[in-house]
């Protein structure tokens, strides 16, 4: 992800104005509108068109990786974030598409393909206001405790933004295939919180800390939000006592859905 020019960690830094790697809505699908079966139909239509999307999404990164290295990496030196300085504050928007080199857009590529996939799939326009969000965090965090001598730009912001609200998301949203997921990922891939903290050489773990909080701070932002279904009330109301098998039901619909089963 974001690595030095050496390819190493995620968001690659060099000081001396130096260079630093820096790096939606739908309901829930596991019910249809009207509290009915899984829509699977839906589900896969979003899936398909999230890969769309980030198959543009990191093609446009590579394009912009082009012209920026054919104008020797001018656009990155224009359009980081430099801590301090106000005038780069709408850069927090466009140094996620730049690089500071070869390996350093190699290194990002797959996980940003991978975990923005993942955090899209249950809707394409949740997933832009996420990746909004966590563009700002990362960048704000960048802004405001980054050394002023350095240029902050690259995708690991968004990056472990999104890994973090993948973890997480399936328990906000009460899902349980996304709490699948999460921890799967979490388990995966928790070897890169190490380069979330201070002592990693040639990264800017500023950046990697604010996406993260970012992308923690939109599972909760964008959880589903259904409400809460009302006892039934009346003379002749009854209540009907909770089956203990039903969360592995539930379980077993969404996988059945999913054609795991």
């Amino acid at each position: 992800m974001g690595g030095s020019d050496e390819g190493r960690g995620l968001l690659g830094r060099i000081g001396g104005r130096g260079r630093t790697g820096g790096p939606g809505g739908t309901g829930r699908f596991g019910a249809s509108a009207g509290g009915g079966p899984v829509d699977a139909e839906r589900m896969i239509a979003e899936a398909r068109k999230a890969f769309f999307v980030m198959f543009g999404f990191v093609a446009i990164v590579w394009l912009v990786h082009l012209a920026n290295f054919a104008d020797h990496y001018a656009l990155s030196r224009d359009y980081g974030v430099v801590s301090g300085d106000v005038t780069t504050l709408p850069d927090i928007v466009t140094a996620p598409f730049l690089h500071w080199s070869w390996a350093h857009i190699e290194s990002n590529s797959g996980p940003l393909f991978v975990f923005g996939f993942l955090a899209a799939y249950r809707g394409v326009a949740r997933f832009l206001g996420l990746s909004l969000l966590v563009a700002v965090t990362s960048g704000l965090v960048v802004w405001f405790f980054e050394r002023g001598d350095v240029d902050t730009v690259g995708a690991s912001g968004l990056i472990f933004g999104y890994f973090g609200y993948v973890v997480v998301r399936g328990i906000f949203d009460r899902h349980l295939i996304d709490t699948l997921i999460g921890v799967v990922m979490a388990a995966s891939f928790a070897y890169m919180l190490t380069v979330a903290v201070p002592g990693t050489p040639g990264v800017s773990w500023l950046g990697h800390l604010g996406g993260l909080i970012g992308g923690l701070a939109g599972a909760w932002i964008f959880r589903d939000r259904r409400p809460a279904a009302l006892p039934p009330t009346g003379p002749g109301a009854l209540t009907r006592p909770q089956d203990p098998a039903a969360p592995r039901a539930d379980l077993h619909k969404e996988l059945g859905d999913l054609g795991l089963l």
